[in-house]
């Protein structure tokens, strides 16, 4: 089959996870593999998708082919596919804009992002490099906060006539003037802020949904997560977490027979513990009450490895953005967005979000 053509933006710990799953998915068939919510989308196997173009800021990163930089610093994740060829793409200079955070500067450059000296590309630049490339869709892997470049990206994309999935949280899809912009323009877009397959946000979805099935009302609970990755050194900066405080609480709130008050439910980003790399720990409890109102309570402690977790969410948001592009199909895909995002346009259960995606992939759901 034709390749799906995609533009990364962010070589960091999520991008290098989800590139060398290319990689290492591609000698593998449906009967031996493990870690992926659907092998083949209308044909389309992870391998099928080709990074052709890479944007990053850090010099380490930009002018390196991309088979250097997926495993450059301050990147921590695990290394699965450690012999990866040459891909003949060269990461390029991006714009900063609010991609930095300023505290980031006070810590060890092996953990935080160092700027390249390099010119930064303007919007022109980097327009006609993703066009210059064949890219068919730009996937946006930015720090979380970087509300402005986010914007510029997703413009971006917009100006080189191709298709935009938004892992961060940042609300380009689900913000419906945006996404007028996209159907306007014939694109399809997915997004906003990328799930893992078995991660904090969807382990407490699930879990308030069978309060919900069995009849427990909730009455509180938290969500407290800890990393060591740059981006819960990023994230110390509170002012760069109300979307993904949003995105994380609505996530959970949505799902919920009635919704809590904001001073029963805390989700967020709770520290950055170096040591931990890019593995994240989370610990939640729900409070509630069964029959007769007697009181009863689940605490849970998960740990994950960040990056690979969202990497099976993202090759499934790819491969159903190019059956968009194949059949026409533009504006915000709802179902896609709602299986694998945390701040969908449209939040459906992830049961309901899972038949969805699977009618849409079977062409019976338009989006």
């Amino acid at each position: 089959m034709e390749k799906i053509k995609i533009a990364v933006v962010g070589i960091g710990n999520c991008a290098s996870s989800l590139i060398q799953g290319l990689y290492y998915y591609a000698d593998k068939n449906e009967e031996d593999v493990d870690g992926l919510m659907h092998w083949s989308i209308d044909g389309y196997k992870p391998s099928d998708i080709e990074v052709v173009a890479a944007i990053d800021i850090d010099k380490r990163k930009v002018g390196k082919d991309v088979s250097e930089a997926i495993y450059a610093k301050p990147n921590c994740t695990t290394i699965f596919y450690p012999d990866m060829e040459k891909t003949g793409v060269k990461v390029t200079m991006g714009n900063v804009l609010d991609g930095v955070a300023p505290h980031m500067s006070n810590y060890k450059e092996d953990s935080t992002f160092v700027i390249s000296d390099e010119a930064e590309k303007s919007k022109e630049e980097i327009v006609e490099v993703l066009k210059e490339s064949g890219a068919e869709i730009l996937v946006n892997y930015l720090p979380v906060g970087s509300e402005n470049a986010g914007k510029f990206y997703a413009d971006c994309a917009l100006d080189a006539g191709i298709a935009f999935i938004n892992c961060v949280p940042i609300f380009i899809v689900s913000d419906p003037e945006y996404e007028a912009k996209f159907k306007e323009a014939g694109l399809p877009c997915v997004g906003d802020d990328i799930k893992a397959q078995i991660g904090a946000t969807i382990t407490h979805r699930t879990l308030a949904n069978l309060f919900k099935d069995r009849g427990v009302r909730l009455d509180r609970t938290y969500q407290l997560n800890t990393g060591g990755n740059t981006d819960f050194l990023n994230m110390l900066n509170h002012d760069r977490l109300a979307s993904k405080r949003e995105s994380k609480t609505e996530a959970v709130q949505s799902v919920l027979a009635h919704r809590l008050d904001d001073d029963d439910i805390h989700i967020g980003p709770s520290d950055y513990v170096p040591w931990q790399k890019d593995n994240k720990l989370c610990f939640l409890r729900m409070e509630g009450r069964t029959f007769g109102d007697v009181p009863m309570n689940i605490e849970l402690r998960l740990s994950v490895e960040d990056s690979p977790n969202s990497a099976g969410c993202v090759i499934d948001a790819i491969r159903c953005c190019k059956l968009a592009l194949n059949r026409g199909i533009s504006g915000a895909l709802t179902s896609i967005s709602s299986y694998t995002m945390k701040h969908p346009p449209i939040q459906y259960t992830d049961d309901i979000a899972h038949d969805k995606v699977d009618e849409f992939i079977e062409g019976k759901l338009e989006r």
